[in-house]
């Protein structure tokens, strides 16, 4: 898995080239997952083009304070000449607003990747797949406008919780810094993307929190629908409860299990270093990188933390 001048060119080529461009993430997106899409369809808008941004569950609650967030949309009208994906391991974690259609361009930063575009250009190393195009947009052909330069200063600081995840490197900084040269407020976009939150949220989270178990260096919490339900949030995510889960003292890895319907149920785990918590979730299906993974698995909440939590006690050595 790498990116090579070869695949750029050849990226670049195909983003010139189009007229009609599709940008898509995975479903229930997290902050790369947004402003990857926006940061790509802002440039490419600024060139003339035609630019579908999509995400099957919508672009959430949290991000309308960015520019251009507005234009997201949950499925395809027409045929673009060009889809290109983005911050997503695997083709089935598009969910269903591209439909069938084949990807051109996969970007991404997973590990778990699967290369399943055309062009792959995948970057295990990196933070973040904002950070993948802040490397890369002159590559790509793309400039990083005021506008571009926010958006993609919001999926790394989302992606490293404000930089301060174990995969963070000086690399990673470097291009925060080039994003602040290019117009990115740091100080008011990182209020905006960790530290404020709506109120539906905070009772959401209290929910979750009254929930909170731990047994040696694991700590784990669940959210029903029910919980969802009674705090009034709109969103069918965690509203980044699992970050906050992952600063309790001495825990060294972290689930969370969010209650989808009936039958289905999103794990997250994150974990400080001490272990690779995406062989975790690869066990489920899922993927990720060593310190945050996720999965959905079929069955009720109780027993998607019976199976879950088993197989991440087996990990640990409990």
């Amino acid at each position: 898995m790498s990116i090579t001048a070869d695949n750029l060119k050849a990226a670049r080529e195909r983003l010139a080239e189009a007229q009609h461009i599709a940008l898509v993430s995975h479903v229930r997106p997290d902050g790369d997952a947004v402003c990857s899409v926006l940061a790509v369809g802002l440039a490419l808008q600024e060139q003339g083009k035609r630019v579908q941004m999509l995400l099957s569950d919508g672009a959430g609650q949290g991000f309308g304070y960015l520019e251009g967030v507005e234009q997201f949309n949950r499925n395809l009208d027409g045929e673009p000449d060009l889809v290109v994906s983005l911050d997503s391991a695997a083709r089935d974690r598009l969910g269903a607003a591209i439909g069938d259609r084949a990807v051109d361009i996969n970007l991404d930063h997973h590990v778990t990747n699967t290369e399943f575009a055309v062009i792959n250009l995948v970057d295990a190393e990196s933070v973040a797949a904002c950070a993948v195009l802040a490397e890369h947009f002159p590559a790509l052909g793309l400039d990083i406008s005021p506008a571009v330069a926010e958006v993609l200063m919001v999926g790394i600081l989302t992606d490293t919780l404000g930089f301060r995840t174990s995969n963070m490197t000086p690399k990673a900084l470097r291009l925060a810094a080039d994003l602040m040269e290019a117009g990115a407020d740091l100080a008011k976009l990182y209020h905006r993307s960790l530290s404020q939150r709506s109120f539906e949220a905070l009772r959401y989270w209290g929910a979750g929190l009254s929930h909170l178990q731990r047994e040696d260096g694991l700590v784990w919490a669940t959210l029903s629908l029910d919980d969802r339900k009674a705090a009034r949030y709109p969103g069918n995510d965690d509203a980044e409860l699992v970050n906050v889960m992952s600063t309790v003292e001495d825990a060294q890895l972290v689930v969370l299990f969010v209650q989808q319907s009936s039958d289905e149920v999103k794990i997250s785990w994150r974990s400080e270093g001490h272990y690779d918590v995406s062989q975790i979730a690869s066990q489920f299906g899922g993927g990720g990188h060593k310190p945050a993974a996720g999965a959905q698995v079929s069955g009720s909440l109780d027993e998607a933390v019976e199976k879950v939590l088993a197989a991440t006690r087996q990990a640990m050595g409990l």
